[in-house]
């Protein structure tokens, strides 16, 4: 079959913060001066927001900017932050609560909400359908369409109906041809499209390597004594003794709370399990108290780019953008990326609406990007943070908690100097045989659960054949190398079941692959430590479906 062919001016790829905050802005620009400006934006998830994992505290300047009536509008923001609770967990039982001033200013939430960021993408879907934005979602962005001359072209959609063995199934649909003038990629932190970009037009190039943490989330309904709505917590340390990492606890609405850890995936002991570690986390009276005949309500977990200023590729290329976690915008000295992502797709809009003011202008790199981002409080924010995860990588959560706390409180992030960081983060792993075994507790089912029993929480679904999007470049590696060397720690760091070493009917070993549990984390894509797996886009809709996360 050929394909079908569909021309826009604008494609988006991901309805996260940054991609919807970028079709917004064009449309509201083109509506401005009366222009006609077809935009599209392609989703992978089955509706804005299945797909959308955040802790969140969430800091409005981004949205002022965009929608100024943002509260009349009727945004779900009503949460305000009421109080900051950060505690160093020094022990299985044993806790210290950290005054202000020996925490980061960065770390200070004052006049921020707690929201949920799959509801407010939700109501910027609505924002953007209003003023004119084709919002398509269940659509994947399976591979990018280059214009003869090398630039970017558009996005080719997957295909529909092909069986796990790659043939066509009755009802098979060819993927479209999405053809653009721009094509925007904002598809999140790793996504599988911008990182083949990177490597295409060589955006990384002189920059350090990007860093990554693996974050978890869990809600759970709470009694109405234990809950106080605004409270935020963070705690650093224990159990995190083999990683660097912390918690949060968000006090939200309805009697709810948000719980989860970030665990920086620069960590070198195979033997570790991030989720085994979020389910110790639980048990500690910080958070037990809290969580106490309470009920979990949903689980997800999602890679976080946490690289920051010294991390960011070259945003621009010809055709197109990266923006938000795509490029690794996030600020991880407040652990917040969804207002930065959110105006650097303000500032994509802003570039890509004077490059198509000129109609007979052909196609070039969007280079004005580069001196709007520059001259933005995106680049100011970036730069004061520059250090922080740094700091924490090379001299650990306490002594790297403390050079932050300096860096931030007494000079603004303006040190004259930076720390670099450039080991990439599958590099370094100990073999087996050389790091401590970990001997995680059974999970209780009270506060404690396994992986399968969680993703069933997160709604997660994939039609069962079709091709694997979890592809090993060798398949000979998991049981060959990583066996042998590092017992394969795949069986460890997916925080869904997916990979398990089996038996087969020969009595040998092998990697089975539990593709339909994919929470779509990419950790796997990022923590192998030969860089053999690589995630790619499944089926469309296929993948986790959030409901309030």
């Amino acid at each position: 079959m050929e394909r079908e062919v569909m021309e826009f001016d604008v494609i988006v790829v991901g309805a996260g913060p940054s991609g919807l905050s970028t079709a917004c802005k064009l449309k509201q620009l083109a509506n401005e001066k009366g222009q006609e400006l077809n935009v599209c934006l392609l989703e992978k998830g089955s509706e804005v927001g299945a797909h959308i994992l955040s802790g969140a505290v969430f800091e409005t300047r981004a949205l002022d900017e965009l929608f100024p009536n943002w509260a009349e509008l009727g945004a779900p923001l009503s949460t305000k932050v009421t109080e900051d609770h950060i505690y160093l967990l020094n022990s299985e039982t044993g806790s210290t609560k950290l005054p202000n001033f020996m925490t980061p200013k960065t770390m200070h939430n004052e006049g921020n909400y707690i929201v949920s960021m799959a509801n407010m993408c939700r109501w910027m879907a609505e924002q953007a359908e209003q003023l004119g934005v084709e919002v398509f979602p269940g659509f994947t962005a399976a591979s990018v369409h280059y214009n003869e001359d090398g630039s970017v072209g558009g996005v080719i959609t997957g295909d529909m109906g092909l069986s796990e063995s790659g043939e066509q199934k009755d009802g098979y649909m060819p993927g479209m041809l999405l053809s653009a003038k721009y094509t925007v990629f904002a598809e999140g932190c790793r996504g599988h499209l911008g990182k083949q970009l990177i490597q295409q037009f060589a955006l990384d190039k002189g920059v350090s390597p990007q860093h990554y943490a693996i974050g978890f989330k869990e809600i759970w309904d709470i009694p109405a004594e234990q809950h106080q709505e605004g409270l935020v917590v963070h705690t650093a340390g224990w159990p995190l003794s083999d990683a660097t990492g912390g918690s949060y606890l968000y006090h939200a609405e309805n009697n709810q709370v948000f719980v989860g850890l970030i665990v920086d995936l620069n960590y070198d002991n195979p033997h570790l399990s991030p989720f085994d570690e979020f389910q110790r986390l639980k048990h500690h009276p910080v958070i037990a108290n809290t969580l106490k005949d309470g009920k979990r309500v949903t689980y997800g977990a999602r890679a976080i780019a946490k690289g920051g200023f010294q991390s960011l590729p070259k945003m621009t290329f010809p055709g197109g953008l990266l923006v938000g976690c795509d490029a690794g915008t996030l600020n991880f000295s407040k652990i917040k990326g969804n207002h930065t992502a959110m105006k650097s797709g303000i500032l994509a809009a802003e570039a890509l609406f004077a490059e198509l003011a000129n109609a007979d202008a052909p196609i070039v790199d969007p280079s004005s990007y580069t001196e709007l981002f520059k001259n933005s409080w995106l680049y100011d924010e970036l730069y004061r943070s520059r250090n922080f995860g740094a700091a924490i990588h090379k001299f650990g959560n306490f002594f790297g908690g403390a050079y932050n706390t300096l860096d931030q409180n007494i000079f603004g992030g303006k040190l004259p100097f930076s720390i670099g960081d450039s080991t990439p983060d599958h590099v370094g792993m100990k073999l087996a045989s050389d790091a401590p075994t970990i001997q995680y507790p059974k999970p209780d089912g009270v506060l404690s659960f396994d992986k399968l029993s969680s993703v069933f929480l997160s709604n997660t679904n994939h039609e069962e054949d079709q091709p694997c999007h979890l592809v090993l470049k060798d398949p000979s590696i998991p049981i060959q190398v990583n066996l042998p060397k590092y017992d394969e720690p795949a069986q460890r760091y997916c925080p869904a079941g997916v990979y398990e070493v089996i038996d087969n009917d020969a009595g040998e070993k092998q990697l089975q692959i539990n593709s339909q549990n994919c929470v779509h984390c990419k950790t796997c894509d990022i923590k192998d430590p030969n860089q053999n797996i690589s995630w790619v886009v499944p089926e469309g809709a296929g993948g986790p479906n959030y409901p309030n996360m």
